[in-house]
């Protein structure tokens, strides 16, 4: 927690030290009451002037408005830290999260991160808004008070040691007993979002396979598991509020016993009046102790959540990224080349390399494609290119220089990049078009129709009257997946890059399709260098150079022809999707 304090503005500082000033008048004015109220006390049993009573109690009415006003701007300036502190957090915390490579991403999990950037920076802001109000002045108040009671009676005093002892333990025990809880909660949660994260991203899996009963078991385990925790630590802290009213009854009880035996022994009249007033008094005080620890106990019932909550935020905060910007600031020797040397990659915490030995170059104007079964390392491949990941072993050079010298932001303006997903953003077809570019804010018509025709995605600005203003729903819902696919290559197309990345990007395109965009695109993208990782023999057959992955090693590189008679995987593949007369003929 004081971590993520320290990263305050210095206008949240002042704020803070405003609302400390005020909170001090505030206790001023509330510990100032019980004098004028013992004045008041003594005046009226010795039948004094009723000016004075009047005069007194104006000054205590002036103390209570006093207090109230003070109150009130603490309010004021306490919400304006708390915010201030909410937002500059989530900044920072979304920063962080942005500049994590997927290594770090898989590390917390995507629902996990979402919890800590949401729920974790909401308890730990709500503790703060509490503390500047009750944590700065139950300690002012309980030792103020304390200090004002000490020559009023050693029997009285006994008590309220005693009193805040008990308090005292309490507390204590409720933390003991809640902060593992707490723990447990925040990492249920992270579950708990993570089964309704994949209910509704994959809701039409679910659906499809009459799931729903299955998911709604996974949903009810995780919601159970966070209910009995929550159950738990509410139970015990409903004890708390209770013990804490048991203690202050008992504590008053306590001083009016003590004060009663003390009147009855005392036979002058004057005495008397003198031990009572004294009685007024220190229960006045007694009462602001105890209505001290009444406030503390309240940042205890939050404290120990956002205790963990501000460690989840600072794990995020302190964890080093594994890929770092490049220092190289003069112009790359060559334009649009791409080159693998002895290329090794390794996953974290996988004992054997994915990729080994990978070895090509691709210069200016070449398409490279890329071939395999389904986990020889073609993706992963192709993710070295723009950093994704850096490789465990070897060197990927782009332009001549090792992509680990650029900076990411150079690195990648050379880049269009298709995923294998098809990730579209929710506002219009032009903003998702020209997303990333420079012309983001005020794209041009003219060169958005062009990109969607180049990616044959004429008919989809033709099915609505808005054109490239036309909505797009979050996450592309309202597209098909192959519309989605060819929305995703426009993007690249529109970017006009160096190299061209398509990690299986025409996986859901008709083979027809598939086969004009491929031959439209290459007119496009002559002076660009392409590397497509595909399933299809039809997709990569016409690549100036194939490459063929197995169990992430090369085993095969070359043209369609050549590899149709030199290896035996690619021919596999082949024949797994064409017959021998439509190869003859491809």
């Amino acid at each position: 927690m004081i971590k993520l304090i320290k990263h305050m503005s210095a206008k949240q500082w002042l704020y803070a030290f405003i609302v400390l000033v005020f909170v001090v008048v505030s206790v001023w004015c509330t510990l100032t009451l019980p004098d004028y109220m013992t004045k008041v006390t003594q005046l009226v049993e010795t039948g004094d002037a009723m000016s004075d009573v009047w005069k007194y109690g104006g000054i205590m009415l002036a103390c209570a408005v006093g207090d109230l006003c003070c109150t009130i701007i603490v309010g004021f300036f306490t919400s304006q830290v708390s915010s201030m502190f909410a937002a500059s957090t989530r900044d920072r915390l979304y920063k962080k999260i942005i500049s994590f490579s997927m290594e770090e991403i898989g590390q917390f999990s995507t629902s996990s991160l979402l919890t800590r950037f949401t729920n974790d920076i909401q308890q730990v802001t709500m503790v703060i808004a509490m503390g500047l109000q009750a944590v700065l002045k139950a300690p002012i108040i309980a030792v103020w008070a304390f200090v004002k009671i000490m020559g009023k009676g050693q029997q009285w005093l006994i008590v309220t040691g005693i009193a805040i002892l008990i308090l005292l333990a309490v507390l204590v025990s409720n933390l003991i007993l809640v902060v593992p809880k707490f723990k447990r909660i925040q990492k249920l949660t992270d579950n708990l979002n993570r089964v309704a994260r994949e209910n509704l991203t994959g809701v039409r899996v679910v659906r499809a396979y009459n799931a729903e009963e299955y998911q709604e078991e996974k949903f009810d385990v995780a919601n159970t598991a966070l209910m009995k925790n929550h159950l738990f630590t509410g139970r015990i802290m409903a004890y708390l509020f209770p013990s804490i009213q048991f203690v202050m009854s008992g504590t008053s009880l306590a001083i009016y016993w003590v004060g009663a035996i003390l009147i009855q022994r005392t036979a002058d009249p004057a005495a008397r009046i003198g031990i009572f007033s004294e009685l007024v008094t220190f229960m006045a005080y007694a009462v602001q102790i105890i209505v001290a620890f009444m406030m503390i106990s309240m940042i205890f019932v939050m404290l120990p959540r956002a205790l963990v909550s501000a460690e989840r935020i600072n794990k995020v905060l302190d964890t080093k990224t594994k890929i770092h910007d490049g220092e190289r600031t003069e112009e790359a020797p060559e334009t649009g080349t791409v080159e693998f040397k002895d290329v090794v990659f390794k996953y974290p915490d996988a004992e054997e390399p994915v990729l080994s030995g990978i070895s090509f170059s691709a210069k200016k104007g070449d398409t490279i494609a890329f071939i395999g079964s389904t986990g020889s390392g073609k993706s992963t491949l192709v993710n070295l290119v723009p950093r994704f990941y850096d490789v465990t072993d070897g060197a990927v050079y782009v332009d001549g220089v090792d992509v680990r010298d650029y900076s990411q932001k150079d690195l990648r303006e050379k880049i269009g990049y298709v995923s294998q997903r098809a990730i579209l953003f929710k506002g219009t077809l032009a903003t998702n078009v020209a997303y990333g570019s420079e012309e983001e804010e005020n794209p041009s018509e003219e060169k958005i129709v062009h990109a969607m025709e180049v990616a044959q995605g004429k008919d989809i600005l033709e099915k609505s009257d808005l054109g490239v203003n036309m909505e797009v729903a979050q996450g592309g819902t309202n597209f098909s997946g192959g519309q989605k696919q060819r929305i995703s290559i426009a993007r690249a197309i529109y970017k006009n890059p160096e190299i061209f990345i398509f990690d299986d990007s025409f996986s859901a395109l008709d083979y027809k399709t598939d086969k004009v965009l491929r031959a439209t695109l290459k007119k496009e993208t002559k002076d660009a260098t392409t590397l497509i990782v595909a399933q299809r023999i039809g997709t990569v057959k016409d690549a100036d150079l194939i490459i063929v992955l197995d169990e992430g090693k090369m085993v095969g590189k070359g043209k369609h022809a050549d590899l149709l008679k030199d290896c035996e995987v690619y021919r596999q593949i082949a024949y797994s999707q064409l017959s021998e007369e439509e190869l003859k003929h491809a």
